[in-house]
């Protein structure tokens, strides 16, 4: 009997075809085969609203392949991941065999949370079908970012600039950042004062520090104040007033899901959340180790905690045997769900706890092991026993004044000795004498006043910004990498040297402007709501259309009102009085050769400058940089030749300017090869630099990036086109993709 198998990744072939017989064929959709169109909308509303679907580029060949071998097997297993987007591939891939094959009965649908010998066979023993309810609720996920995205973006072309972008999820996402940059700004430092005691018992000494004054919390917000309360402490005569011991436990965290293996990850690895999923990807689909094709963690993608018996049974011998008995709990831990938790994932643990760090990471690149290793730790901790400490806290007082101090001692490792959490604060130790007895006078020989201010809120990190994202209920595990992805790509937002976000001023103005005239989208409860009606599509208790219409009602009343609002350019007020008609404060606006701050009184009064903005969002205005001349002269007209800065970049120029508009250009000593005709010069744009005909527009020659004058040594292109990637590492290749060599 002739069987297929249809996975999303082509990766995961390999490994799995160790666990199926020759009956098996193994095939890949190489992820999504189908979509809405990319030049058309694609929804139609309606009872029902109709949904246009058309081959992604470069798929036609992959779906044709699928369903020519589909004629030929007598059953066919759909088994994309497990998720709701692995459920829309096996749809629109199950259509099309439905199409060639009359059997609809053996078409199925299974599903796997790891891949190994025994998941594979239960799923193959259990073969269910397409889950609608899933494909609904991806359905309207993708109809809601659709419509965001096609709708809104021409709008903000039209009212800022073109190339400008919206999205659903993602404009909140941004709205989020550009927030914590107004609390940052807005932030007034408060100072404030502590005083450490150093008080002398024997030998020892303890130092502890000032907790109350009288029976009021110690609160000093000046050096005066400090310096009072420092003289008045040195007339004090202190006691032990008490010593409380206690035993305390600290439990162990629970197995990783997406949202909390990105967020450590990015803490103690470094990994952007992109690299974290894409490395974890490797890990479920399976490497090589020891000869054998091994998947290594179980399916990446879930906010489950659940853990298979299996599993618990196994890192619970594991423990005993490696650790000892004292270290595993009477009973397995087992973990609650996240209230947002969906579909029947497990966590995001090893699949078997015997493929140690160190056993695997001979096999593994280093990135790979890194994360195995975070995963396998973090995995076996959650079912072992908790810390212990043995906690002492002091307390020293005088009539006046209260001083306290707490040490702690680690009796029992438990977990600790597995995994310690990236928020680790055992190891700042405080060690307290044995000796203290309770009302045993002890003497103050110094205090320590000390200076601080309350401090803004940090920036959001990947890491922190995942956080947020999770707790605001925003966004699902499977699509905090693609968000995070896509407000990097943009020019929203920079990174800073800490490689924290920080807002740009086009990402400022174009949050302002959502929030202002699509309140809806923008509102994070509402996006939060939403997340939690598509989960219900997906349990099957709320219809898409329901929703779909619902929220396409408001949007559209909001959609029209920004659409025949006012289109001036936005601009951002500023407190700097023009210095010039001294009549206005200077705003900021954006122009072609980017943001420039002017006079709002124009066009009665034409000042405009240059400005910086320091870090604190303070403006400071900047002379424009002056034509440098040269020791060259005009080939045109003979005039010296200068150095200007331009919209994009700098260039060189003829000094009579506008009578001569010769600008220099660097030339290939090839002509053309597209035309015969034209010279081949380097051009500027806003996304960078390009090479192109002289005699565009008639001749649309252009090769985007740099070329290498040196011939193809297959076709004889008189240049090859370089590529270098994010490593530094350079490619070079053939512009004609018939040639298609590559070096």
């Amino acid at each position: 009997m002739k069987k297929l198998l249809i996975v999303e990744s082509p990766a995961k072939i390999k490994t799995i075809s160790k666990f199926l017989g020759k009956d098996f064929q193994i095939m890949s959709t190489l992820g999504h085969v189908k979509d809405l169109p990319q030049r058309s909308l694609g929804v139609t509303l309606g009872d029902p609203i109709a949904l246009e679907y058309t081959p992604l580029e470069g798929k036609k060949k992959v779906i044709t392949d699928i369903v020519k071998q589909a004629r030929t097997c007598d059953e066919i297993y759909l088994a994309p991941d497990p998720d709701r987007e692995g459920e829309i591939i096996a749809w629109h891939i199950g259509q099309e065999i439905e199409k060639a094959v009359k059997n609809k009965a053996k078409i199925h649908r299974i599903a796997f949370n790891e891949i190994t010998q025994t998941a594979i066979k239960e799923a193959l023993e259990h073969p269910s079908n397409v889950d609608l309810k899933k494909v609904a609720a991806q359905q309207a996920r993708r109809v809601l970012d659709r419509w965001v995205g096609y709708e809104v973006s021409p709008v903000l072309w039209r009212k800022i600039q073109k190339g400008l972008s919206a999205g659903r999820v993602q404009s909140v996402a941004l709205r989020l950042i550009v927030e914590r940059e107004e609390e940052i700004v807005a932030f007034k430092p408060r100072e404030f004062w502590t005083i450490d005691g150093h008080f002398a018992h024997d030998k020892d000494t303890i130092v502890a520090e000032l907790t109350h004054i009288g029976t009021k919390k110690a609160e000093i917000g000046s050096k005066e104040q400090a310096q009072t309360v420092v003289t008045d402490l040195g007339k004090q005569s202190f006691v032990i007033d008490s010593i409380q011991d206690k035993t305390r436990k600290r439990n162990p965290l629970p197995p990783f899901m997406t949202s909390t293996l990105q967020q450590a990850a990015y803490n103690r690895l470094g990994f952007s959340v992109q690299k974290t999923m894409q490395v974890a990807q490797k890990l479920y689909e399976g490497v090589s180790i020891e000869g054998n094709q091994v998947a290594l963690i179980t399916y990446m993608r879930t906010d489950s905690l659940r853990i298979a018996q299996t599993a618990l049974s196994h890192v619970r011998t594991h423990i005993t045997d490696n650790f000892g008995a004292k270290y595993v709990p009477a009973k397995a831990q087992l973990y609650a769900k996240s209230a947002q938790a969906q579909d029947a994932h497990e966590a995001i643990r090893p699949i078997d706890v015997a493929y140690t760090p160190d056993r695997v990471k001979g096999f593994l690149e280093s990135d790979e092991a890194r994360l195995y290793t975070l995963i396998w730790q973090r995995f076996v901790a959650c079912q072992m026993n908790p810390a212990e400490y043995a906690q002492r806290q002091v307390t020293i007082k005088s009539d006046g004044y209260t001083f306290k101090v707490t040490g702690s001692t680690l009796i029992f490792d438990g977990f600790l000795v597995v995994y310690r959490p990236e928020d680790d604060e055992e190891e700042k130790k405080v060690k307290l004498p044995s000796t203290l007895k309770e009302k045993n006078p002890v003497k103050l020989t110094k205090t320590e006043p000390k200076q601080h201010f309350t401090q803004p809120p940090a920036r959001y990190t990947e890491g922190s910004l995942v956080k947020e994202l999770e707790k605001e209920g925003i966004g699902r595990p499977s699509t905090y990498a693609s968000i995070l992805q896509t407000i990097r790509k943009r020019a929203y937002t920079a990174l800073d040297e800490k490689k924290r976000f920080v807002p740009s001023d086009l990402g400022k103005t174009v949050t302002t402007m959502l929030v202002k005239n699509l309140p809806q989208i923008m509102n994070i409860k509402f996006t939060a709501h939403m997340e939690e009606d598509l989960d219900k599509i997906a349990e099957g208790n709320l219809e898409r259309d329901t929703l779909l219409n619902e929220f396409y009602n408001k949007f559209n009343k909001d959609l029209t009102v920004f659409k025949e609002s006012s289109s001036a350019k936005p601009v951002i007020a500023t407190e700097i009085h023009c210095p010039q008609c001294k009549e206005h404060n200077l705003v900021i606006r954006k122009g072609k050769a980017g943001e420039f701050i002017g006079c709002p009184g124009f066009p009665k009064c034409k000042f405009t400058s240059n400005f910086t903005r320091a870090e604190d969002g303070t403006i400071t205005l900047t002379a424009a940089e002056p034509p440098k001349k040269l020791d060259a002269v005009c080939p045109q007209c003979g005039k010296p030749l200068q150095e200007r800065m331009g919209r994009f970049g700098r260039f060189i120029s003829c000094s009579g300017y506008p009578e001569c508009k010769y600008i220099q250009q660097t030339k290939a000593s090839f002509k053309c090869p597209l035309c015969k005709e034209g010279d081949v010069v380097q051009k500027s744009w806003r996304g960078g630099k390009f090479w192109g005909c002289t005699n565009y527009p008639k001749c649309r020659f252009a090769v985007f990036g740099d070329i290498e004058e040196t011939p193809c040594p297959k076709c004889k292109l008189p240049f090859l086109v370089k590529k270098v990637a994010k490593d530094g590492s350079v490619a070079l290749m053939c512009f004609s993709k018939e040639c298609g060599y590559k070096q």
